[in-house]
């Protein structure tokens, strides 16, 4: 049996349907009705009937179902330990990066990685937040960079840094003549903030939400630097951070800090964090590496390396 019948299986008792599995798993259909077939033939039983226009699992159909997603579960931890297992002696770094912060930990730390352990095979990939998280989650890369909030039992979470998120407008925007603003100030205002791929976006929402309405996103960009041009150009209002703030150099916007909580907290923060796995045998590259942005980030807060 191959695995991969087994996942066009699951697809098609999900969906119900040999057209929507097939559209779905980028097949044809005559493709996925010959696995199925297939396995019905492997195994001499019937697992779906089709009622009306869709398939159901038959008897045989659910119990090949409850099994599958052992044996599912069985290869794919197989696949992880051999995957760890080659990672580890290889000395490999697969690095999976959020957009944007390379800008924080700067080039030049991956630069003098790289120069200093040439033995080491270094591997860097770029994706939005939740791109990023997905690929770990699904075992791609043994190290990461992205926003905060994690599952600490699954994740070892090292805080690079945190930061306040700000609302950005041009200085000639009323809002840019207070020293403070509430989320409310945001209600009406056209918006322009990174996309639902994004962490930040979902915290700008979320908030609002909890505010009692729903901003007025006119547009959402893949980074920070659209948002800044536009806001630049009185087109709207955004979000940002310092260092993003900092790096754009543009003399005619604001930073506005958010009011903070009753309880003195500031209300938005982004946080950059490093991840590893916590249940598996990090190779030594990994925890050479690791070791390596501590430090560098050590020296950027104490001045001694420059951003």
């Amino acid at each position: 049996m191959d695995i991969k019948n087994i996942n066009v299986f699951e697809v098609v008792a999900r969906e119900k349907s040999i057209t929507k599995a097939s559209k779905f798993l980028y097949m044809t259909p005559q493709g996925v009705s010959k696995i199925i077939r297939n396995l019905e033939k492997e195994y001499d039983c019937e697992l779906f009937q089709r009622k009306g226009n869709k398939f159901e699992l038959t008897e045989s159909g659910e119990c090949f179902f409850k099994h599958m997603k052992k044996i599912e579960a069985v290869y794919y931890n197989m696949e992880i330990e051999l995957m760890s297992i080659h990672q580890k002696n290889q000395r490999i770094v697969d690095l999976l990066s959020a957009y944007g912060i390379l800008r924080l930990v700067t080039p030049e730390c991956l630069i003098v990685f790289k120069e200093k352990h040439p033995e080491i095979e270094f591997y860097y990939r770029e994706y939005p937040d939740y791109q990023v998280e997905r690929l770990f989650d699904n075992q791609e890369g043994n190290i990461v960079f992205t926003i905060s909030n994690f599952d600490s039992d699954k994740y070892d979470v090292t805080v690079l840094e945190s930061f306040k998120i700000k609302l950005l407008v041009h200085k000639d925007h009323p809002l840019a003549k207070k020293s403070h603003v509430s989320i409310k100030d945001l209600k009406g205002e056209p918006l322009y903030i990174e996309n639902r791929d994004f962490r930040i976006h979902h915290i700008i929402v979320d908030a609002c939400k909890d505010e009692g309405f729903s901003p007025n996103i006119i547009f959402e960009t893949s980074g920070f630097s659209l948002c800044h041009k536009m806001v630049n150009r009185k087109k709207g209002i955004s979000v940002t951070v310092d260092f993003v703030f900092d790096d754009m150099k543009e003399s005619n916007l604001v930073m506005v800090p958010f009011e903070a909580k009753e309880n003195g907290e500031y209300p938005l923060m982004w946080s950059i964090c490093m991840l590893i796995r916590k249940h598996q045998i990090q190779g030594k590259a990994v925890e050479i590496f690791y070791q390596h942005v501590k430090e560098w980030m050590q020296a950027i807060h104490d001045g001694r390396i420059k951003r």
